[in-house]
């Protein structure tokens, strides 16, 4: 695909994966050679939860791709230009957005403790670390049930989510270790579309009033 352009996404930590600074907003960024999926060009996804998944840290860009344009499987396209058109710092909207995937298979989980309920709820960051250990000890202490064990991956994952490498990490693990999990192929299926309105619809928003 040539002579086109598209909006797309593409996350990034405060430099381009080979140290280069972040373009200027606006700035077309020219790549010069082959454009090969996976190995050369400029890599960015059609969707933000597609995004998510090769995101090297918490800053989250609205982009125009264009020049020559390949498909890589349905998660990932590579091109010759990228322009970076708004940009945000998705690290608590990532949280925000784990926490909702465990609340959405919360109710699976018998007795949960109290401050990993709390913590899911109203992402209060001063019960976290709290919020983290209860989860943790829970989840070794459980038995081995699938039901209980979408809901602990969920609120494991969310619990931890403040500031590891990328917060990115954990919205990924809360939002697919609770589908896989929670049920087979036609509810994970229905959970992942779900998740990944729902993502879709917080970037938006965010960038919105960016």
């Amino acid at each position: 695909m040539k002579n086109k352009t598209t909006l797309a996404y593409h996350f990034t930590s405060e430099t381009l994966r080979d140290g280069s600074p972040i373009p200027k907003k606006g700035e077309w960024l020219l790549h010069k050679g082959p454009v090969i999926p996976c190995q050369s060009g400029l890599h960015a996804s059609l969707h933000p939860f597609d995004a998510l998944k090769y995101a090297p840290g918490n800053f989250l860009h609205l982009v125009e791709v264009g020049g020559e344009i390949k498909k890589h499987n349905d998660d990932k396209i590579v091109s010759s230009k990228r322009k970076i058109l708004k940009t945000i710092d998705a690290e608590k909207l990532m949280r925000d957005f784990a926490r909702w995937n465990a609340l959405q298979v919360l109710h699976l989980w018998p007795n949960p403790p109290e401050v990993v309920v709390q913590y899911i709820k109203t992402g209060d960051e001063s019960i976290r670390a709290a919020a983290w250990d209860a989860a943790r000890d829970a989840a070794w202490a459980a038995a081995r049930d699938v039901a209980r064990d979408a809901a602990r991956a969920a609120a494991w994952a969310a619990s931890r989510a403040a500031v590891w490498d990328a917060a990115r990490d954990v919205a990924l693990a809360a939002a697919l270790a609770a589908a896989w999990a929670a049920a087979r192929d036609v509810a994970r299926d229905a959970f992942i579309k779900k998740s990944r309105r729902k993502f879709a619809s917080m970037v938006n928003a965010a960038f919105e009033n960016a």
